[in-house]
């Protein structure tokens, strides 16, 4: 039995990821800082907690991340850990930087150290690219971050080209674009969207406020986005790939699909908000996936207006008392 460690099991991506990992017949080990005291509130939201085996694992503190990896000796490992809010990388640069590239550096580290045969997978971030000006970003995009986080990221991908290259370890990037889901936080700007219509659908009178909503971003569906990352590790040849849809679409598009969904007029509940613009943001983000689609097999098939729909039908069952979203089927729009 192949035995998988993720180290940021109890966010969006870990949790799909361990849904995924189990379906395909994995002994799953789940990493938090304190996994006696996580709630792992996603990993219940699918189902699977009872299936998934919890290890605490301090990131920052390389004897944790070598304590961890010996004691599980894992096949693989998913690094999907870190601040994740590029929104919050203003306010925590610090915390930011040090906990995904000081993150990625006590995992390659301890890796080597170990001189186990892991193979290892780094969740990397299209915020490396900056504004793309409307061409899709390829893997061979220079890049140019324009956040804490994005200069986080950037640093971790180059830690990890630096260890497969200097040291032979099968290390890989994978470099997502914006992938959604009802397992998002609130502060993600999609779920508070998702969220914030729902209770106005019902009736709440409160205003939706929001920043720039005329920045375009390559939005994709978070379940299809993990498939992705296993698959990157299922080669014989280590490697960093652009996982995206190909389309970019604006904010302003995804308000007004959320708002139809419920059948409102976005611009009667909208308003902007200057305190929640950022001192530097991306105006457009778009991905060329044509590297994965040809080496990897993988091609999103959900588009925004699916994600948005699928959002939706979660916050619905949500605000009616549902406690598990895993029975959700994903759907077509069109």
């Amino acid at each position: 039995m192949m035995k998988a460690l993720i180290c940021g099991v109890s966010g969006q991506d870990g949790a799909y990821l361990a849904q995924l990992l189990l379906s395909k017949g994995y002994k799953v080990f789940g990493a938090s800082r304190d996994a006696q005291m996580c709630s792992f509130a996603n990993l219940k939201l699918l189902g699977i907690n009872e299936k998934i085996k919890k290890v605490s694992l301090a990131i920052n503190d390389f004897r944790s991340v070598l304590q961890a990896i010996q004691q599980v000796e894992p096949d693989e490992i998913y690094n999907l850990a870190g601040q994740s809010s590029v929104g919050l990388s203003f306010e925590q640069p610090v915390e930011t930087l040090e906990s995904i590239s000081i993150g990625v550096l006590n995992l390659l580290e301890a890796i080597r150290f170990s001189k186990r045969d892991i193979k290892f997978y780094n969740a990397g971030s299209s915020e490396v690219f900056g504004d793309t000006n409307g061409i899709a970003a390829t893997e061979k995009t220079p890049f140019h971050p324009q956040s804490p986080y994005a200069v986080a990221k950037a640093s971790a991908h180059w830690i990890v080209a630096n260890y497969r290259d200097a040291y032979g370890i099968f290390a890989c990037t994978g470099i997502l674009f914006n992938h959604e889901s009802p397992l998002r936080p609130h502060r993600f700007v999609t779920r508070k969207i998702v969220s914030t219509a729902c209770r106005i659908a019902t009736g709440s009178g409160e205003k939706l406020k929001l920043g720039n909503i005329s920045i375009a971003r390559d939005w994709g569906w978070a379940p299809e986005y993990v498939e992705a990352m296993w698959r990157i590790l299922q080669r014989d040849n280590p490697d960093d790939f652009v996982v995206a849809t190909g389309t970019s679409r604006k904010l302003e598009e995804f308000i007004s699909l959320t708002f139809e969904a419920f059948k409102l007029n976005w611009r009667d509940f909208v308003e902007t908000d200057p305190s929640l613009l950022r001192p530097s943001d991306i105006l457009e983000g778009s991905g060329n996936p044509a590297k994965a689609q040809r080496d990897l097999g993988w091609e999103a098939t959900y588009g925004l207006e699916d994600v948005v729909q699928m959002m939706v039908d979660a916050e619905t069952a949500r605000s009616k008392g549902a406690e598990r979203l895993d029975q959700l089927a994903p759907k077509k729009t069109v």
